[in-house]
This record gives structure tokens, C-alpha cells and sequence, in this order.
């Protein structure tokens, strides 16, 4: 008997790590199971990973930006997953009205290279689980291949399909140029832009790159977040994580960057 409790307490000791373990998981699952994309849940994610900070940074145009996103440290699991569970829902949303307004069409997805490679394959998968959508997805080489398969596309063929292009952020529009030149080239055309950011600011004209985009293809351009959200995220108790509603002068700057710069 003595020998059953001490087997007993061991094994108890043994899987209590397991289960504590278990629990945290579920709680990310429970997390990452909410309806639909949370603007704000992934802005307060970006800032503990940060990928978004706030501050003074100087852009190529030589602009001062009070805040700074950078989504090449999209770097974990949680992340990549509420992203795609972002442009997944926005996909969605246009397959759909598509679709009700008797446009039926093969879905088709994209990334370019380097950034847009996980971003497009967690996007298809993102498709299938919470939407029932199998989508095709693609992406290309920055290099053409001159073995094996060859070219620089790999993935779906997207000859003859309206491709949908995922994107991080859009700032002078000149990479999307490259990648629709790209798409084009192979035979297909562009049906829509959907990036992470929209930064809401003009160039050197009174647009943005992303509304001279939409103008120029004549396409749908849409983003999951934008500097309205970021501004909005300061303004109310959702930042209250980090801190950042309390700051006045954060907030301040970034709503005089929005009517100094913006669209």
C-alpha cells in the first residue's frame, strides 16, 4: 500500500509540469480563438515584441516619425497567427461579397519575397481552419532558379488567375509596383492589395502611395491596421498594459504627425 501512495505522489509530481504546461497553452488556444482580428490585441502584441515602438524615427524621406513598425521581427508563433488570422478575415470578407454578387472565383494568394513568405503560407492555412477556404497560395524568388523546376515563382500557378497580393506595409508603393510587374508577367492579373499597416500619409503628392495604388490598378487596397488605430490605442485604456494612454505628449505628437502628413 505504502509503495501504491509513493507511485502515486512520484506520478503527481511527475505530470504536475504537463499540466501547468496544458494550462498556459489553452489559455493562448482560448486567446487565439476570439471571432474575428482585434485591431488592438494586435497592436498591444506588436508593442511587446516590438515591432511597433513609439519615439522619433527618421524615414527615408526624411521624415520624422513619432512611431515605427517593423514587421520583419513578426517573429513568433502568436504573432504570425493573429496576423493571419487578419488577412484570412479580410479575404474572406471579399470572397464572399464576391461571391453573393454572382462573381464566383478561384481564390489565389501571394507574397513576395523575403517578408511575404511565412505571411502568405500562415494566411492559407489561416483560410482553411477558420473559414473553409482553399485557398491556392504563391510567392517568388529574388533570384530566378535556372534548375530544377526553374523561373522565379514557386507555388501556384498563377497564369490566367486574379491574384490577391499580401503586403506588410505600403510607404512609396514602389516594391508593389515590382511585384504586380512580376505577376503580370507571368500571365496574371491583380485583384486586390491587403497589408498589415497603413501608415495614412501622403508623398509627394496630396495621396498615398496606397490610394494611388488602388486609383492606378483600380483595385481594392485595404489594411488591417492603421495610424487611426495606433492613435486610438493611445487615446483609450487599451494601452494600459504598457502604459502608453497615459502618455499625453506620445499621443500628442502622433495626432499632429496624422494632420501634419496624413490623407
Amino acid at each position: 500500500m505504502v509503495k501504491l501512495i509513493n507511485n502515486a505522489y512520484n506520478n503527481a509530481n511527475f505530470f504536475a509540469p504537463l499540466f501547468a504546461h496544458r494550462n498556459v497553452i489553452m489559455s493562448h488556444v482560448s486567446r487565439l480563438q476570439d471571432p474575428t482580428f482585434s485591431s488592438h490585441q494586435f497592436i498591444q502584441l506588436a508593442l511587446d515584441n516590438q515591432v511597433l515602438k513609439f519615439g522619433e524615427f527618421v524615414l527615408k524621406s526624411g521624415r520624422i516619425s513619432p512611431y515605427f513598425f517593423n514587421a520583419g521581427l513578426l517573429a513568433t508563433g502568436e504573432m504570425l497567427s493573429l496576423l493571419a488570422r487578419g488577412y484570412a478575415d479580410a479575404l474572406a470578407e471579399q470572397i464572399i461579397a464576391a461571391n453573393n454578387d454572382g462573381n464566383e472565383q478561384e481564390l489565389v494568394i501571394f507574397g513576395a519575397a523575403y517578408k511575404g513568405i511565412p505571411f502568405v503560407a500562415a494566411t492559407a492555412q489561416a483560410l482553411w481552419l477558420h473559414h473553409g477556404i482553399n485557398a491556392k497560395w504563391g510567392y517568388n524568388r529574388k533570384e530566378a532558379k535556372t534548375h530544377g523546376e526553374g523561373g522565379n515563382l514557386v507555388g501556384a500557378d498563377v497564369s490566367g488567375k486574379a491574384v490577391w497580393v499580401l503586403d506588410d506595409v505600403i510607404t512609396a508603393g514602389t516594391a508593389m509596383r515590382e511585384v504586380v510587374e512580376i505577376l503580370e508577367q507571368a500571365g496574371a492579373s491583380v485583384a486586390g492589395i491587403i497589408v498589415a499597416l497603413d501608415r495614412k500619409e501622403k508623398g509627394q503628392a496630396e495621396h498615398s502611395a496606397i490610394q494611388e495604388l488602388a486609383a492606378t490598378l483600380a483595385v481594392p487596397v485595404r489594411a488591417l491596421v492603421d495610424i487611426d488605430d495606433l492613435i486610438s490605442y493611445l487615446a483609450d485604456d487599451h494601452g494600459a498594459q504598457n502604459g502608453q494612454h497615459k502618455d499625453a505628449t506620445q499621443l500628442a505628437k502622433m495626432q499632429h504627425y496624422r494632420e501634419q502628413y496624413g490623407v
